[in-house]
């Protein structure tokens, strides 16, 4: 066998690795030309002059799989088109073998040094023009494969046709098909260097994937959305500062609201950018945090386990149709998060683990890349190339779809090479500690990275231990987030709500403490989706005695939550006291707002509290220091009242605020305030407009000359059972 032949027979059975070092136009050595292709499909194949369209000769097939080889003498390199016969039809296309290269050197250079900001602009799938040929490129990451063949729709899905070339340089397999192949499906067929096929892969820069259980990448065409947010995108930095105020309503949009007989289907990006926008602003909200809607395949992941870190779901339509869903709320006035994760990702076989068959997103040993508690692998965040693949991957989203922030889920589970594991099944870093110090280097990166390149966006990190200064600026030893989750005091309030108000006063403690640390961190205080799952009830659920008392208690949990220092985050469904646990698998239950008053003045507290929240720079401008808050008394545990001031640290101007968390009304209960006059009744959860009794001050109490709490003068109030009142100067 000729060493021509040995070639030959591997291209027919799709073992050749260096296709364009053998298909397409050659040298011969005796200086004449030759041209090889492979048309699996093809009764014979004619080579086209493009110069004159004439027929410059007929390939002879010299395999019986559709490999064809033409040689003529003595001529000239020309440019050339292919006309395949197959039956009675014939078509005319031009060889993907005849194209230069795809990448430019310095895209190569910086994919091969891993600082290549802008991924998303050379890898994945793209319709452009070469050499005036109009086509689509295609480019995906593989450093350790023998071979990779792009296979879809275009050519039956065959890896032998479009095997692609390799950039030793950087590890990329590239290809230019002179075809545009928009909305084609697609996938990579790779041989691992272990010579076996892999189960065919989803593009990792894909922009758009099929509606599970398909899993084949989408061709998309160049964006055709017009944005319209130029003024929003040049101000709304000012909506996510520390001293604005920040409330945020968390949503799975597969769940929110449903449509069909059943509610079996899910509302599309349109649908909910008619639905859930002018929803969200009327309650007033700022912002809404998607729970992710990275393309993902499991559904009860709730997008947390994703394959597609560059592509929105297909479940509610296109990635167009997203950006006019992004566009319609930044005109509303209502900043998009994301919840993006770069923690873990999915085992799922078209997914990234084993990509190339080797270990390339994840780590070799388990014992630091898979997460057992969740069945996922663990990003290898120490690799250039993958810290690269996610950092631009952020910025992605940030770029073309004009997100506002990005959260950051599991930040635990990336920074403690224990974080879910026991003994045995961790490797402690260098210096034989369990922080994981490749990954909050990564963290680091990746916020720093972010800030430079959009200063107006935020991070946000779930951090759920006391990592130190998960919020503080990278250059002063901080991982660099924007905000962090303040799952402690979430915890602690909670707990302390969900106790019988009979003995409250034991545990008066837990509502306290989290100002003692209160700002050593941007907090947002998140009563979120974790919160209202399988087994851990809704938080009208988790609220003790009947139906009155346990309405009264929500009410005043949500109104301490506004009260407090720091930002806000309420999931879906909590605005209205949803009755039941939330599940991803059925919509919201809408039929108990309609049908039950409670429920009603529950959402008008929350849209009043928005209200208050946003027209009160005492209850925001402070959230980041210790100048915005005091407390009047945390002690009076016999009562279980506590009460404490808001202050704007600009203006000196102060909310007062006081719980009465028992189940008893107090009469007379007097409290310490700074100055005297009339002090105005902002808001009351016991109000009758929020479904409570309507007992309450009138609306306005007059401070008295007779200090308390170290202050000179002192209001008289009346307290309702499990009741917030807000009260201001006059």
């Amino acid at each position: 066998m000729t060493p021509e032949t040995a070639r030959i027979d591997r291209l027919a059975h799709g073992g050749e690795g260096d296709p364009f070092g053998f298909l397409g136009m050659h040298r011969t050595p005796d200086g004449g030309l030759v041209v090889r292709a492979i048309r699996p499909n093809a009764d014979a194949l004619e080579l086209i002059d493009a110069r004159s369209g004439e027929v410059a000769g007929a390939f002879r097939k010299v395999h019986p799989e559709g490999v064809f080889r033409l040689e003529f003498p003595g001529l000239e390199p020309f440019p050339y088109r292919l006309r395949e016969i197959a039956g009675d039809s014939a078509f005319e296309f031009d060889d993907p073998y005849r194209f230069g290269k795809v990448l430019g050197d310095l895209d190569t250079w910086l994919i091969g040094e891993g600082n290549h900001l802008r991924l998303w602009e050379v890898l994945g799938a793209h319709l452009r023009e070469m050499e005036g040929v109009r086509g689509t490129t295609f480019a995906v990451w593989a450093p350790n494969a023998r071979r990779v063949s792009v296979v879809g729709d275009f050519n039956l899905w065959d890896g032998r046709v479009h095997p692609l070339r390799f950039r030793a340089e950087c590890g990329v397999w590239e290809l230019f098909i002179p075809q545009e192949l928009a909305e084609n499906h697609y996938k990579y067929e790779i041989i691992g260097p272990a010579g076996n096929v892999l189960p065919l892969r989803s593009d990792p820069v894909g922009f758009a994937h099929e509606l599970r259980p398909g899993t084949a990448s989408i061709v998309k065409a160049p964006t055709a959305h017009a944005w319209s947010d130029a003024q929003w995108m040049e101000r709304r930095g000012e909506s996510s500062r520390r001293d604005r105020p920040v409330a945020i309503y968390e949503v799975h949009l597969g769940s929110w609201r449903r449509k069909g007989n059943h509610g079996e289907y899910w509302l599309s990006y349109r649908e909910l950018a008619d639905t859930l926008l002018p929803y969200v602003r009327d309650l007033g909200f700022t912002h809404i945090e998607l729970m992710p809607i990275t393309e993902y395949p499991f559904d009860g992941s709730w997008g947390y386990q994703t394959t597609g870190m560059f592509a929105p779901t297909s479940r509610h339509g296109s990635p167009d149709e997203f950006r006019a869903f992004v566009d319609r709320a930044h005109a509303e006035g209502i900043g998009i998060i994301l919840d993006w994760v770069p923690g873990h990702f999915p085992a799922d076989t078209h997914g990234l683990v084993n990509f190339d068959g080797t270990h390339l997103y994840e780590h070799m040993d388990l014992r630091k890349g898979f997460h057992f508690e969740w069945g996922t692998f663990s990003y290898n965040l120490g690799r250039n190339e993958v810290s690269n693949f996610l950092i631009s991957s952020a910025l992605f989203w940030l770029a073309e779809y004009h997100i506002d922030g990005l959260r950051v889920d599991a930040v635990s589970s990336i920074v403690y090479l224990d974080y879910g594991r026991k003994h045995g099944e961790w490797l402690p870093n260098a210096y034989g500690g369990n922080e994981n110090l490749e990954a909050t280097a990564f963290l680091r990166r990746f916020n720093a990275t972010v800030y430079r390149e959009f200063p107006s966006a935020m991070t946000i990190a779930e951090e759920s231990t006391a990592f130190p200064m998960v919020s503080w600026p990278v250059d002063s030893g901080g991982l660099g987030f924007g905000y962090k989750w303040n799952m402690g005091w979430m915890h602690d309030t909670l707990r302390f709500f969900s106790v019988d108000p009979l003995y409250r006063g034991y545990h008066l403690g837990e509502l306290s403490f989290g100002i003692w640390y209160a700002w050593t961190e941007n907090f947002i205080l998140p009563f979120s989706h974790d919160e209202v799952v399988h087994l851990k009830h809704s938080l009208l659920g988790r609220m003790p005695g009947d139906d009155e008392p346990r309405f009264a208690s929500l009410r005043a949990l949500y109104a301490f939550l506004y009260a407090h220092p720091g930002k806000k985050l309420l999931f879906m469904g909590s605005e209205f006291a949803q009755e039941g646990e939330w599940s991803e698998a059925r919509s919201l239950d809408w039929y108990q707002l309609h049908d039950d008053p409670q429920r009603q003045g529950v959402q008008a507290l929350v849209r009043d509290l928005n209200r208050l929240y946003r027209e009160s720079p005492a209850l925001y401008r402070g959230d980041a220091e210790p100048a915005g808050f005091e407390w009047i008394d945390f002690t009076d545990w016999t009562n279980v009242v506590i009460s404490f001031l808001r202050r704007d640290p600009q203006s000196g101007a102060f909310l007062v605020v006081v719980l009465n968390a028992s189940g008893l009304e107090h009469r007379n209960y007097r409290i310490g305030v700074p100055q005297g006059g009339n002090y105005r009744e902002r808001l009351n959860t016991d109000a009758w407009i929020y479904h409570g009794r309507n007992r309450g001050n009138m609306g306005l109490v007059s401070a008295q000359e007779s200090g308390a709490h170290g202050r000179p003068f002192s209001l008289e109030l009346f307290l309702p059972p499990q009741s917030v009142l807000v009260l201001e100067p006059a």
